[in-house]
């Protein structure tokens, strides 16, 4: 399997090949203010104590609880922004394919997002994910972990340009009504790995969404 960085730049290229320039600049320019508001030194990091969770499942519904998965054991936490996102995507299947291995090592892993649990449901039908993945609303869990942030004016045009709706991926609300901040909240691409004792012993996320962590070098903070 090719590293997984190696698959982002793919879809970056061909982006580049068939986007407009001027669409081009509008996400290259919200990556660059993103990056400019210092996100991405708020992250929690190593050492820290990861916060708790009870989050629903998309699949049963049910709520699913930090300290039942800790008892099982050390945990890998992805934050991905959504099933309309290529890039998560791309890393999620990265991920179903390494899940064996991952269980061998004895942890678990767990994807959480803002959207909805029908999205959520639709995403794990769809690429045929073998973990939970569990609705963050509001990206409130995301903004524990200091990685939420609400998308610029002009990035919130782009999106709806392109019929990326993300509140209503968010909320299920009606496309009509105004939207609210909450329902544009979105988390930086990141993932964390959190010992059974609830330490963060990996962390990395990047206001740039086209890059994200080496598998390898996330598997590597469990051993």
């Amino acid at each position: 399997m090719p590293a997984l960085q190696t698959q982002l730049d793919e879809i970056t290229a061909n982006t580049r090949r068939l986007v407009q320039a001027e669409r081009l600049e509008i996400n290259e320019n919200a990556v660059a203010e993103l990056f400019a508001t210092g996100i991405e030194d708020r992250i929690l990091p190593v050492g820290s104590r990861a916060p708790e969770f009870s989050l629903p499942d998309a699949i049963s519904g049910k709520p699913i609880r930090s300290a039942d998965l800790f008892a099982l054991g050390p945990l890998v936490i992805n934050f991905f922004r959504g099933r309309w996102c290529p890039y998560c995507i791309t890393e999620l299947e990265t991920w179903r394919e390494l899940y064996p291995l991952l269980r061998e090592r004895g942890a678990l892993f767990v994807a959480i997002s803002p959207q909805t649990v029908r999205q959520s449901d639709f995403a794990v039908q769809q690429h045929a994910l073998r973990f939970p993945l569990l609705r963050d609303e509001g990206s409130e869990l995301a903004e524990k972990f200091g990685i939420a942030y609400t998308p610029s004016p002009a990035m919130q045009q782009y999106y709806r340009s392109i019929l990326v709706n993300i509140p209503f991926i968010n909320t299920g609300q009606n496309a009509l009504k105004p939207a609210t901040d909450a329902a544009w909240r979105l988390p930086l691409p990141a993932t964390f790995v959190v010992g059974q004792d609830g330490t963060i012993r990996f962390a990395e996320a990047h206001a740039d969404f086209r890059v994200r962590p080496e598998p390898a070098d996330v598997l590597a903070a469990l051993s």
